[in-house]
């Protein structure tokens, strides 16, 4: 655990000293949230639209700024692989749950900052628009938005582990747009309906964006709370044994 807890300290110091980290972990969706908020408030109230309604807007924006957090992770992991940082960890008795574990619990400690100040601003827009928006379910959604976190972070691991430097954020930036797009995140996919929601109901970014948005809402339905949270979780848990066993191979055969 010890090993676990040092590697974890060092990549979380590794990441302070990137400025675009907090560009984009942090202000970039902060940024969203409020662009998203004033084109609401000029869409006329009679079209009856409220997916930039910030009550259903906070949840969407933190699975966006997740799939950040998954990007550098993936770049972190593909440059200390591609340095010789990680060789020189592999002769010690680091075991790959370690280097996981390692990687991983940094970018959930990201995680829960970026959901704190999200809804922090959140809670403000909120108050200036005279939206009403539960504080208690704020509070929920941190963690509920966990197994979402741990999914993302464990495919920016394996898509770091798999890829090279300069082909990660490439490889990352198409589950950026996927994620968005099929996870209902700029629009109603439940209201789209036909094969765009049939598409989006066979990937776990659906179910994230779903979650969240219940939680936020104090939603514990089947349909809206429990099914997504526990399709969430199961991804969560299959992407991270999934990401170790990866890990693992390409440990060995770096040191083959």
């Amino acid at each position: 655990m010890d090993r676990t807890i040092n590697f974890a300290k060092r990549n979380i110091l590794e990441m302070s000293r990137d400025v675009l980290s907090y560009i984009f972990c942090i202000a970039f969706p902060i940024v969203m949230l409020v662009i998203m908020s004033v084109v609401n408030s000029s869409i006329p109230k009679e079209a009856g639209m409220t997916l930039f309604r910030i009550d259903n807007l906070a949840g969407g924006i933190i699975i966006f700024g997740l799939t950040f957090v998954m990007l550098f992770t993936a770049i972190g992991v593909a440059k200390d692989r591609n340095g010789s940082f990680l060789i020189r960890m592999f002769a010690t008795p680091m075991k790959s749950g370690n280097f996981t574990m390692g990687y991983i619990l940094p970018m959930l400690a990201v995680a829960l900052i970026q959901a704190v100040i999200a809804f922090a601003a959140s809670m403000i827009i909120a108050h200036i628009t005279d939206t009403e928006l539960s504080p208690a379910g704020l509070l929920l959604s941190m963690l509920t938005l966990f197994p979402s976190a741990l999914m993302f972070t464990a495919i920016g691991m394996i898509v770091g582990t798999l890829f090279n430097e300069k082909a990660a954020p490439g490889i990352c930036s198409i589950f950026i747009s996927l994620g968005s797009f099929v996870g209902g995140i700029w629009f109603d996919v439940d209201g789209v309906g036909g094969v765009m929601r049939k598409i989006s109901r066979c990937t776990p970014f659906y179910y994230a964006t779903k979650s969240v948005r219940a939680s936020i809402d104090m939603d514990f339905s089947k349909d809206n709370f429990v099914i997504p949270i526990i399709v969430v979780t199961i991804s969560a848990v299959i992407l991270t044994a999934l990401s170790s066993l990866v890990f693992r191979r390409r440990m060995r055969a770096d040191l083959a």
